[in-house]
């Protein structure tokens, strides 16, 4: 088969080189991509928004497979638009309906409530009831969780230590339009306290394979201080998940999730993130995702044996009931290299010394994810989360030892990355 991956970032490195395993896959591209995925297929200028241009690419290519690597594109119905189109294949992703599972935080909350899915309490407000909104907040106990219901790039969600915090913070994200159109609604949850954790799933929107678990860290900082990043490295399989909290979450959430696509006839041929947290032992879930994290995905697919691509079409013709999935017995981790100021402000078009000598043998595997390459090949930073190192080892210790190892003969001005991944289960 030839398929189509739309993205640029490590979790495309990471899916672009578990589908390249694959006897199923003939040609692979990737769009836009990046230095790293250019090394397990063939990159093409796309911009993913640009949906004519994708699909006149698909057909022009015969592509039988297009992968959405991330959630603005399904948002915003590239489901829909291909799907109804003469092109004649199948993507991976959720209908823009669907979608809304990730897009419409307030979404996600009522299709949570009607099929009894355990979360946080909350309540949504608006211009409308803005005042309403204040008042809530005065009476809320501490501290509270401000979502802006639509997309906001990762930054939508603030814990608010005090009540004169989350006044600011809602008038900042309603009045002041912090967010544009994705904060003209909030949500407003209760804080759960407990230890959070990722669970992949693939459906068809009726039957589901789990594909994996994980443990991000999302802190700038060791010992998960400072701000809130996009992912600063990554752990699986995670101690805590142990047999009968994977079975809870099973009966508890992903069932009901599914059958709650089912219900409501949401098509849904793709990837569900399940971010959960465990309080005390039960599992509630934070959020849903309608693709695959990142960085989770650099250890979700190592781990993973079973044929990718297999799945997907397992998902088309509707086997997906029976397929087995097999993961590999060891310990995975993956530490995030960033560049200096981030999450904030920080430089690009830095030269990446050291990845010419370092082969992907040696149980580790550098996923790239901010870098591009100039006209003389040299490998430059590109944006925030730059680099991610994955490594197996017995247990995530030593995984984690092993990543490390690798980033020490990596150098780029201002290079950053946390030294404490996976410090909980030392």
């Amino acid at each position: 088969m030839n398929i189509l991956l739309l993205g640029s970032g490590g979790r495309e490195h990471a899916l672009a080189w578990k589908i390249k395993q694959s006897y199923h896959c003939n040609q692979l591209f990737i769009a836009p991509g990046n230095p790293g995925t250019a090394q397990c297929g063939t990159n093409v200028m796309l911009d993913v928004l640009e949906f004519e241009d994708i699909k006149k690419f698909c057909i022009e290519n015969n592509i039988n497979i297009v992968v959405v690597g991330a959630e603005e594109p399904l948002v915003k119905g590239i489901y829909d638009y291909l799907m109804n189109s003469e092109w004649n294949g199948f993507v991976i992703g959720p209908s823009q309906k669907a979608a809304q599972l990730e897009g419409s935080k307030a979404f996600s909350k009522k299709f949570m409530q009607r099929h009894h899915i355990p979360t946080a309490a909350y309540a949504e407000f608006t211009i409308k009831n803005f005042e309403a909104g204040k008042q809530y907040i005065q009476q809320h106990t501490l501290p509270i969780v401000l979502k802006a219901d639509g997309l906001a790039a990762g930054k939508g969600v603030v814990i608010a230590q005090t009540h004169e915090e989350a006044l600011q913070v809602f008038e900042a994200m309603i009045i002041n339009k912090q967010f544009g159109n994705a904060s003209s609604k909030v949500v407003i949850e209760e804080f759960l306290t407990g230890i959070e954790v990722s669970v992949f799933v693939l459906t068809n929107g009726k039957d589901y394979q789990i594909i994996g678990h994980a443990k991000d860290y999302k802190r700038i900082g060791e010992g998960d201080t400072g701000l809130n990043t996009g992912g600063m490295g990554c752990v699986t399989p995670v101690p805590i998940m142990n047999n009968n909290f994977m079975n809870e979450v099973e009966e508890t959430i992903i069932k009901p999730t599914i059958n709650g696509l089912y219900q409501e006839e949401l098509i849904y041929n793709g990837f569900i993130f399940f971010g959960l947290i465990n309080v005390e032992g039960k599992p509630f879930v934070i959020e849903y995702n309608c693709r695959m994290g990142d960085p989770e995905t650099e250890v979700v697919m190592p781990r993973l044996y079973t044929d990718l691509v297999a799945l997907f079409a397992a998902m088309d013709n509707g086997t997906l009931a029976d397929t087995n999935i097999s993961y590999n017995e060891n310990c995975y981790a993956t530490v995030v290299a960033v560049s200096g100021g981030y999450p904030g402000e920080y430089k690009k078009n830095l030269p990446i010394e050291g990845l010419s000598n370092i082969s992907n043998a040696n149980n580790s595997i550098v996923f790239q994810a901010g870098t591009k390459q100039d006209e003389a090949g040299n490998i430059l930073t590109n944006g925030g989360r730059v680099l991610t190192i994955t490594s197996q080892g017995n247990t995530i210790t030593e995984a984690v030892h092993q990543s490390k190892k690798i980033l020490e003969q990596i150098n780029f001005e201002g290079m950053y990355y946390r030294k404490d991944i996976g410090y909980e289960f030392e």
